[in-house]
C-alpha cells in the first residue's frame, strides 16, 4: 500500500488521497513521528488502566481482590467484544475518507479523557458506599475502554493500511510502539513524582499533540474495488488460517504478559518490600529497556526475520522469570535487573506481533479493504487477555490467602507462582505454537 509523498509537508487528510503518492522507502522519520506520536498517550493512559487501577482501587478505597476481578472481567470483556464492531466502523469510515477516520478519532480522545478522569476520581459520596464505588468504577471503565478501543483500533489499522515489505512494516509498529514505550515511561514516573491529578494533565496535553499529529501522517490509500461484502466482513479474518494460527500464538503470549502486569506492584511490594519510591524505578526501567531495544531487534529482524526474532524474545522472557522466582525481600537491585531484562523482551512482543499480522492482511488480499476487521479482532484478544489475568488471577490469590499487605509465607509463595511461574508456562506454551505455526509447518503464517 503506498502513502503520500513523504519528501513533500504532508497534506491534509481531505486531499492526501488525490496526492501523488511515494514508494514505501520513503517512509522517513518525519513521517513516523508524526504517526506514530499518538502511541504515547495511548500507551500513557494504558499503564494506569492494567497495572496501576487494581492496586489503588485495592489500598486506596479498600476494594477486596474478588470484587475488583469481577468488575474488571466484565468491564473488559465488554471492551473485547465490541472491538470487532469498533473495526468495521473503522473500515467503513476509511471507504469514505481519512477525514472521516480523524473525527472518530477526536471524539473518541475527548471521551477517553473524560473516562479517565471519572475513573481515578470518583465523588467523594460515591467512595463512602461500596456498591456506589463499584457502579462507578464499571461504567467509567467501560466508556474509558470504548473510547480507548475506537481510538486505538482506527490508529492501528491506518498504520496497518500503509503496508511496505516486512522491514517496513516492522519500521512502521516501531514508531508506534517505541514512542507508546516513551509514554508507558512517563507514566511509570509521574503518578508517584507528581501525583494523579498532574498525571491526568500531562495525559491531556499529551493526547491533543498526539492526535494534532495523527492529521499530519502519511495517508493510505484506500481500495475502492472488490470491496468485501457489509455482511461477511466483519467475520472475514476468520476465513483466514494464517490469521487464526497467528491469533493463537498472539493470544498465549498475550496471557502470559498480562498477568505479571496485572500482579507487578502486588509483588513489589509485598514480596519484595520496596519503598513505593522505588516504583518508578522498576517500571522505568522495564519500559525503557523495550524501548531502547526496539531498534536492536529491528537489527535481528533483518537476519532472523519476524517470526524467529519474537521467538528469541519469548525464550529470553521465560528464562528471566524464571530467575524472578528465587528473588526475596530487599533484593531490589536484582529485581531492577530483572525488570530491564524482561524489558528487553517485551520489545518482540511490541514490535514484531502487529508487523506479522500486517503480513497476514496482504497475503490474503485484503490490504486497503478490512484492516479494522482484522485489528478489531486483535485488540479483542488482547483485551481478552487482560480481562483473563485480572478475573482469574486476583481472585484466586484471595482464595489462597493473599491480600495486599500480607507477609504470610504461603500467601507470598501463592504470589509468586502467579506472578513469576504462570506467565513461564504460557511463554513456553507461546513459543512451541510460535515454533510450529509460524516457522516449522509446511503451511506457516506468512512474515
Amino acid at each position: 500500500m503506498t502513502w503520500a509523498a513523504a519528501s513533500q509537508a504532508t497534506p491534509s487528510p481531505a486531499s492526501a488521497s488525490a496526492q501523488a503518492v511515494a514508494e514505501p522507502q520513503a517512509f522517513s522519520a518525519r513521517n513516523g513521528l508524526a504517526y506514530g506520536l499518538l502511541g504515547l498517550p495511548l500507551a500513557f493512559v494504558a499503564l494506569p488502566l492494567y497495572v496501576i487501577l487494581p492496586n489503588h482501587y485495592a489500598r486506596e478505597f479498600g476494594m477486596s481482590l474478588a470484587l475488583l476481578g469481577a468488575i474488571l472481567l466484565g468491564a473488559r470483556l465488554f471492551d473485547a467484544l465490541i472491538d470487532p464492531l469498533l473495526g468495521r466502523l473503522s473500515d467503513r469510515l476509511f471507504a469514505r475518507s481519512a477525514a472521516s477516520v480523524l473525527r472518530l478519532g477526536a471524539l473518541a480522545a475527548v471521551t477517553l479523557a473524560l473516562g479517565f478522569t471519572l475513573l481515578f476520581f470518583p465523588l467523594q459520596a460515591v467512595q463512602a458506599s461500596p456498591f456506589a464505588l463499584a457502579a462507578w468504577a464499571s461504567a467509567s471503565l467501560v466508556l474509558t475502554y470504548a473510547a480507548y478501543s475506537a481510538l486505538s483500533v482506527s490508529h492501528q489499522s491506518w498504520g496497518a493500511m500503509l503496508g511496505g515489505n516486512e522491514a517496513q512494516r516492522s519500521r512502521i509498529v516501531a514508531w508506534r510502539e517505541g514512542l507508546g514505550l516513551v509514554g508507558v515511561v512517563l507514566a511509570s514516573i509521574t503518578p508517584v513524582a507528581l501525583g494523579l491529578p498532574a498525571t491526568t494533565a500531562l495525559f491531556f496535553v499529551a493526547l491533543l499533540v498526539g492526535w494534532l499529529a495523527w492529521r499530519r501522517a502519511p495517508v493510505p490509500v484506500a481500495r475502492r474495488t472488490g470491496h468485501v461484502p457489509a455482511a461477511g466482513a466483519l467475520w472475514l479474518p476468520w476465513r483466514s488460517r494464517a490469521f487464526r494460527r497467528l491469533l493463537a500464538v498472539f493470544m498465549l503470549n498475550g496471557i502470559a504478559s498480562a498477568v505479571p502486569a496485572t500482579l507487578v506492584l502486588f509483588f513489589i511490594q509485598d514480596r519484595l518490600q520496596a519503598p513505593q519510591s522505588m516504583e518508578p524505578l522498576f517500571l522505568g526501567s522495564y519500559f525503557l529497556a523495550a524501548a531502547l531495544s526496539i531498534p536492536l531487534w529491528l537489527v535481528v529482524v533483518k537476519r532472523l526475520g519476524l517470526a524467529r526474532t519474537w521467538l528469541a524474545g519469548m525464550a529470553l522472557a521465560i528464562a528471566v522469570f524464571a530467575w524472578a522466582t528465587q528473588l526475596d525481600a530487599g533484593q531490589t537491585v536484582a529485581f531492577a535487573l530483572v525488570c530491564a531484562l524482561s524489558g528487553v523482551a517485551l520489545g518482540t512482543d511490541l514490535a514484531l506481533p502487529g508487523a506479522l499480522l500486517a503480513g497476514v492482511i496482504q497475503a490474503d488480499g485484503h490490504s486497503g479493504k478490512a484492516e479494522g476487521a482484522y485489528f478489531g479482532w486483535w485488540n479483542f484478544a488482547t483485551k481478552l487477555n487482560l480481562a483473563l489475568a485480572a478475573g482469574l488471577a486476583l481472585p484466586l490469590l484471595g482464595f489462597f490467602g493473599y491480600t495486599p499487605g500480607s507477609r504470610d509465607a504461603a500467601a507470598l509463595d501463592a504470589l509468586v507462582v502467579a506472578y513469576c511461574v504462570l506467565p513461564c508456562i504460557l511463554k513456553l506454551l507461546a513459543a512451541s505454537s510460535a515454533w510450529f505455526f509460524l516457522i516449522h509447518s509446511s503451511e506457516r503464517v506468512p512474515t
